[in-house]
């Protein structure tokens, strides 16, 4: 499965960061029955998920050169027939126009208003692995969640969603899959199980890299303008394929 090159040419240019669960985060484990209460939880908000937007803050830490860049923006997820679909724009300092992310039908396309150019990645037959990480922490079940991953229970934590403070559960994820566990040697996030909605998520790569995601003012199930999301390309916009 070619985890590492797509998913992370998808999501941000520089991804994530580095250790094992340590001793002291293992202490600190809550009961197995309190992580099959949140799962539960989270197979009930399913059921209910349609559709999510929200604003994000993306913290991109690099190792190497010990620098952190901060990237922006409004996202939405829709969940139909099965499949899921994400939109984003991303904003970053000094950049006049927005990047957009959009996820359909396992195809990514990725527009860069600086040069004018769409890169589009196929998930092909990781489409589902794709969806997986995309909507980690949104609108998934708790089945889906523990058919994915290890998880560890690390308890309940508040969190603010705009003005509003949230109980959200704090989880630790390690991959089932061999090659996932190769790019991301686990994710942190912190979700409220009765909306089914992550608030805030820590990805690590081995390398020492991580991206942390804030996601507030979450709205669930309302109508969604996509076509502030749509790409915008002329005459003059260039096409890479992967």
């Amino acid at each position: 499965m070619k985890v590492r090159s797509s998913f992370t040419a998808l999501v941000t240019p520089a991804i994530l960061a580095a250790s094992l669960l340590c001793p002291a985060l293992q202490a600190q484990a809550k009961p197995a029955s309190d992580l099959n209460n949140v799962l539960a939880q989270l197979d009930t908000a399913s059921t209910h998920f349609k559709s999510a937007t929200a604003n994000f803050r993306w913290d991109n830490y690099e190792r190497v050169v010990r620098d952190t860049t901060t990237q922006n923006g409004t996202i939405y997820f829709e969940r139909s027939g099965g499949s899921t679909e994400m939109g984003a724009l991303v904003t970053e300092p000094g950049v006049p126009k927005p990047k957009v992310i959009q996820f359909k039908d396992g195809v990514a396309q990725i527009f860069d208003p600086g040069v004018d150019q769409i890169t589009v990645i196929k998930a092909g037959s990781n489409q589902a692995e794709w969806e997986s990480f995309l909507t980690l922490g949104f609108g998934g079940s708790g089945k889906d969640l523990a058919r994915a991953w290890n998880i560890t229970d690390m308890g309940q934590e508040p969190m603010q969603d705009g003005s509003q403070s949230v109980k959200t559960e704090k989880l630790d994820l390690v991959s089932k899959d061999a090659a996932v566990k190769n790019t991301f040697t686990h994710v942190t996030i912190w979700v409220d199980p009765v909306r089914g909605v992550s608030l805030k998520q820590i990805f690590y790569a081995p390398s020492g890299d991580t991206r942390t995601s804030y996601f507030s003012n979450v709205k669930l199930n309302g109508k969604i303008d996509k076509g502030s999301f749509a790409i915008k390309k002329d005459a003059h916009t260039t096409t890479v394929n992967h």
